[in-house]
Parts: structure tokens; sequence; C-alpha cells
């Protein structure tokens, strides 16, 4: 079941799950939490409901999942935060949220969706582009760990 972020320790989950998923698959640290934090934060302290929204996953019961869809200036929405927890990939999950913030940033009037990610999402990045979204820039990024990643942006025309 897909949701609207809203419930008590919404918020404070998305960080949580960032930041010991995130560890413990590729040993990311406090500056890729805090980054999750700050993109989480902003978002909680000043969003229009009109053009910005939040969605969690859930699986019996228990968040399993999240993304954000927030504005970006120039018509164009920016997908932010999607993780689906281990125990809930392979079922569609991270799909049903991609094609949640899509779909509404096409109502909210959008002319395209733009997201940013590293070489090491693989499972987002089939997801991505089954949904149409193009590569547009590929440029190397220092890392939440000291190793170096491809940072990777994409563009969805809607």
């Amino acid at each position: 079941m897909i949701r609207e972020l809203g419930q008590p320790g919404d918020l404070g989950w998305v960080v949580l799950a960032h930041g010991e998923l995130y560890a413990a698959e590729w040993g990311w640290g406090a500056s890729f939490e805090g980054l999750v934090a700050r993109i989480v934060a902003d978002y909680a302290a000043a969003h229009d409901p009109r053009r910005e929204a939040a969605w969690i996953a859930e699986v019996d019961g228990r968040r399993a999942g999240c993304v954000l869809c927030v504005d970006g200036g120039d018509g164009t929405a920016v997908l932010r935060v999607l993780l689906v927890h281990p125990d809930a990939r392979g079922h569609g999950v991270g799909g049903h949220l991609v094609d949640t913030c899509v779909g509404f940033a096409r109502k909210a009037g959008y002319r395209r969706v733009r997201l940013w990610t590293t070489d090491r999402q693989a499972a987002a990045r089939r997801i991505y582009l089954s949904r149409g979204f193009a590569l547009t820039d590929a440029a190397p990024h220092p890392g939440f760990a000291g190793e170096a990643v491809t940072g990777e942006t994409y563009l969805l025309t809607l």
C-alpha cells in the first residue's frame, strides 16, 4: 500500500532508513544521512501541497519504502529519496513509488521530472529507465564514504 507521508514518525523513518540501509549496503556514513535529513527537513518545513508531496510504502502495516516529489523550478518536479527496504524488494514497491511520484507531477502540471542518483543504485536505474527516464548527465562524485561514485541525472518529459 502506498500512502501519503504524514503519520507521526514518517519523517524520522525516512532519514533513519536511508542512514541504516546505505551504511549497511554501501558503507555510506553521516554525510549521506545528513543530506537526506536536510532534504526531509526542507520538505517538512515548507512544502506546497499543491506542488509537492511525499509517500510511504507499507507492507503488512510496516514502513517499507518512500519517495518525495519536490518543485525543482522551471516546470520541473524532482524525485527525491526513493528507498525500498530489502524485505520489500522484488515486489514492485519501487515501481509503485516512482509511478505515484510521476502521476502526482503530471497532475500538478509539471513538464518534466528530474532525479539524481549514483551508479550504485542499479535496481532503481532499471525502474527509472522502464518508466521512460533518460540519462542526461553522468559525472564523477566523491561519494559518501570516501570512495568515488558516478553521479547520474535522469529526466522524464511528461
